[in-house]
């Protein structure tokens, strides 16, 4: 599968990102558009998992800087956990432990294929700072190791105006629950 974007998806992709990042400037208030989309294109390779986060209605958008790295960093900040990626447990091995009804695929191969990391709960926490998301939707959250090799896995939603992490097997999957990602450019 090729990993560019043809010139119109390309324009297409960048003017959406621009309309979102000037109509939601509380997320990355001292940054400038053309700064960031100098460093878009030419990435064409990050532009493309941009796509596919917008693709599968993440609504992807810059949630701030690093310095150390010259990198932009955007988080899926739809409403909602994205509609193009619920209904999924949490990675392979829970997959492949289904015996019946399995779903169609795992929140961790998922984010690898599209080229973004599955949000942590730290980073989950700093986006419901910025907007108040998933208040009636939950996403998976990168889950520690110790938990994961117990079987679990932790997602988190916003209820009652406070932030929960909650726990579930790593297997199951609602059409509530789908996953945020992350990605530095």
């Amino acid at each position: 599968m090729t990993k560019e974007l043809s010139l119109e998806q390309r324009e297409e992709l960048l003017r959406a990102l621009k309309d979102r990042f000037e109509k939601n400037m509380h997320r990355h208030k001292d940054l400038k558009w053309g700064e960031v989309e100098a460093k878009l294109e030419v990435n064409t390779e990050k532009l493309w998992s941009l796509n596919e986060m917008e693709t599968t209605s993440g609504e992807p958008d810059v949630v701030g800087f690093d310095k150390k790295t010259d990198e932009y960093i955007f988080y899926d900040c739809s409403a909602e956990s994205p509609k193009g990626r619920r209904s999924v447990c949490y990675d392979r091995e829970a997959l492949e432990s289904r015996k019946k009804h399995k779903p169609e695929n795992n929140a961790i191969d998922m984010a690898a294929g599209m080229g973004i990391e599955l949000l942590t709960e730290e980073q989950y926490r700093e986006l419901q700072e910025m907007d108040h998301v998933d208040k009636k939707t939950s996403s998976w959250v990168q889950t520690p190791a110790a938990i994961r090799k117990l079987g679990g896995a932790i997602f988190c939603d916003r209820r009652y105006d406070t932030v929960f992490v909650y726990h579930n097997g790593a297997e199951s999957y609602y059409a509530a629950r789908g996953f945020r990602g992350s990605l530095r450019v």
